[in-house]
């Protein structure tokens, strides 16, 4: 008897099924590995604007530490509405930059530094910090010009905390316009600030502007490490534009 196309084919159907079945387990096991340790250990994030120079530019692709502040539903991808609060909480502290949510819209990203803290009584005079009305230490670096845009001079200043860490910030001049009233920093709440002073719209700013007070809930993780920067004109869907990258800022700690 003649065998019918539908017996004759089995054979070859069988093996080619289990292969793809093997394959998707192998892509879905990979994809769930994936998510985990970007949930749980780190993720990375590519900084589109230049609020954070000199110390982050944009272009920057940078491995954000989960586990440094505990978790939130804001360190969850796609931020299920899970409830509020920490698992396993640990307070930021002063001069930490840190991935947030943004407070009026959650599915933006956004990147500031610490400054002021839970209590913290924190105005700008003049181009100067002052906390607690205790002036932030500042070191003139001379003048140097925007990264991003470099027919804009700047001055570099080295700021430096009462527990001695230090970072760079942009100085454009002070403006009147750019003081603040003292800001009260309510329990379970941070004020952020870019260090491009004069480009952040940052806690400064009322949160229907800026990030306005920052809620310890949205905070996704501590920036740490700078592990390669792409040049402006670069994309993810232009291959030939892939090894467009800063050659200075491979492996550079977030300061």
């Amino acid at each position: 008897m003649t065998p019918s196309i539908a017996s004759a084919s089995a054979p070859l159907r069988a093996p080619f099924f289990r292969d793809a079945i093997d394959l998707i387990r192998t892509v879905g096991a990979g994809l769930l590995i994936a998510m985990l340790l970007q949930t749980v250990v780190a993720q990375p994030f590519t900084i589109p604007s230049s609020s954070m120079e000199p110390g982050l530019v944009t272009g920057d692709y940078v491995v954000t530490s989960k586990f440094a502040y505990g978790w939130s539903r804001a360190s969850l991808p796609f931020d299920p509405p899970l409830g509020s609060g920490r698992l396993f909480g640990r307070a930021a502290e002063r001069g930490d930059v840190v991935v947030f949510r943004l407070p009026r819209d959650r599915q933006q990203v956004w990147v500031k530094r610490v400054i002021g803290l839970p209590g913290d009584r924190v105005r700008v005079s003049s181009g100067q910090v002052f906390i607690n009305e205790r002036a932030i230490r500042r070191t003139d670096l001379g003048v140097t010009r925007d990264h991003d845009a470099p027919d804009r001079t700047v001055n570099l200043v080295r700021e430096r905390l009462p527990d001695g860490r230090a970072y760079t910030t942009y100085d454009g001049g002070s403006d009147p316009g750019d003081d603040t009233e003292t800001i009260v920093v309510p329990a379970g709440q941070y004020l952020v600030m870019g260090d491009n002073r004069d480009n952040s719209l940052d806690g400064r700013w009322p949160r229907e502007v800026g990030v306005g007070l920052l809620p310890a809930e949205n905070i996704v993780g501590r920036a740490e490490w700078v592990v390669a920067s792409w040049k402006s004109g670069a994309g993810l869907f232009k291959p030939w534009t892939w090894f467009k990258l800063h050659s200075d800022r491979f492996f550079v700690r977030v300061l």
